[in-house]
């Protein structure tokens, strides 16, 4: 069952829910200005041709090596969600509260949009690519295609971060979800784009003024990322204690 709390405002404007916050934008920062920017650097060597495999292998691996880095450099402090849809799975599952969850949302999409803002100006005005599903695929495909990579996603942060019985594994969190995105974006990249973070979408949506299909990446991710956290909160956890403080998110 759902275990969703509201939270507090005194608790969502600590201290250390500010840092929290702070932490999300600075990582979700980093995290987009190398994924968006291995893209555009893509187009830049190749004249704006076409992806093709070698390509999608490279896009697919900067994210994932920029995730595991972002993941790690936040988990100390804010849990490393750099993604509304974790949040969000987060959430359903009572890792986190609602309130503490939007000012989440606001770091990282604040995060992702001055990563676009940077690349754009740093790269001389090159145009900054959006998500947006192939050609002859409809929009519902699309949307499914996002649940599925995102709940692998999620499932996996349950698995490797979230669950009190993963004992003391380490870096294997940050290097299991980084590795979960960048095998979905070569399964997905042709198809949806394999976004699976509606921040990552968000920010060159709002850069490049181009919201045509940006509501797939917030449909498709956030119902992938709430599946995961009742599928894994209920059968594998079971149960919660009371919403944690943010030092203790997953």
């Amino acid at each position: 069952m759902v275990k969703l709390a509201f939270g507090s405002i005194g608790d969502s404007f600590s201290v250390q829910s500010l840092k929290s916050y702070l932490s999300e934008f600075i990582a979700t920062l980093l995290f987009v200005f190398a994924g968006v920017g291995s893209a555009i650097a893509y187009s830049k060597l190749t004249t704006d041709a076409a992806l093709d495999p070698p390509g999608l292998v490279a896009v697919a691996v900067a994210h994932a090596f920029a995730l595991f880095v972002g993941v790690s450099i936040a988990a100390n402090i804010s849990g490393g969600h750099l993604n509304p849809a974790v949040t969000f799975g987060l959430a359903v599952g009572g890792n986190i509260s609602i309130l503490t969850g939007i000012f989440y949302w606001i770091a990282q999409c604040l995060g992702s949009i001055v990563a676009c803002l940077l690349l754009k100006f740093v790269t001389n005005g090159e145009s900054v690519p959006t998500h947006g599903v192939a050609s002859g695929m409809s929009a519902i495909e699309g949307v499914v295609m996002e649940i599925i990579i995102t709940f692998a996603l999620v499932y996996t942060v349950y698995a490797t971060a979230a669950d009190p019985k993963k004992g003391s594994i380490g870096i294997i969190a940050p290097i299991a979800i980084g590795f979960i995105v960048g095998a979905n974006i070569l399964a997905a990249g042709p198809f949806s784009g394999g976004s699976m973070n509606p921040a990552r979408s968000f920010g060159p949506a709002v850069v490049s003024g181009n919201f045509s299909e940006n509501w797939i990446y917030w449909v498709g991710p956030l119902i992938g990322g709430g599946l995961a956290g009742l599928v894994y909160g209920d059968i594998f956890i079971g149960s919660y204690d009371p919403v944690p403080v943010s030092q203790d998110y997953a």
